[in-house]
């Protein structure tokens, strides 16, 4: 069996778990979180411990219960205490702006670039070379992390570009004559 599929997963005070046949929910003080049961996970709540078995034993059975129970895991966690991503903004004259749900960076093009921030995604920029997105759902948050990150990557040379925080960009050395 998966060793994460065996960790029960502890739902904490003010957390509401609904199992149904074929989804599964989570509600909390972060909002209302859910994702798709598969047949092949067998979920049991048991005094406030969600624990997920393989129904049979097949290779897929086993993979599935494991990450059941990691996005189930995930959904607790966002609901609670939420998830977040920070990103660095590196260059002369790079910026970031954040108003309500729109995001405005100015990272060396012509023009400004905008993005409008989805429901359950909050940006805030605490400096104009930082950023950072919050939310319940971990991947949506990722997500909205990397399309940021992909209007300008890191480049390899001088490292100018937006990054994650905890990101570590090698430094090419130049051409020699």
């Amino acid at each position: 069996m998966s060793r994460v599929g065996k960790m029960p997963v502890t739902v904490p005070a003010g957390v509401e778990v609904t199992i149904g046949a074929d989804k599964i929910a989570v509600k909390g003080s972060g909002g209302t979180l859910s994702v798709a049961a598969h047949a092949l996970v067998a979920i049991k709540n048991e005094a406030g411990k969600l624990s997920f078995s393989p129904v049979d034993e097949s290779r897929e059975a086993n993979a599935m219960s494991g990450t059941l129970r990691q996005l189930v895991n995930n959904m607790v966690v966002g609901v609670t205490k939420g998830f977040e991503k920070k990103l660095n903004l590196v260059g002369v004259g790079y910026k970031a702006t954040a108003s309500g749900a729109k995001l405005n960076l100015a990272v060396g093009y012509s023009h400004p670039v905008n993005f409008e921030m989805p429901a359950g995604i909050t940006v805030a920029t605490p400096a104009p070379t930082e950023i950072i997105i919050k939310g319940a759902d971990r991947q949506r948050v990722g997500q909205i992390a990397a399309e940021i990150r992909a209007v300008r990557p890191p480049e390899p040379y001088k490292g100018k570009g937006i990054r994650y925080s905890d990101e570590k960009i090698t430094i090419k050395e130049t051409k020699k004559k």
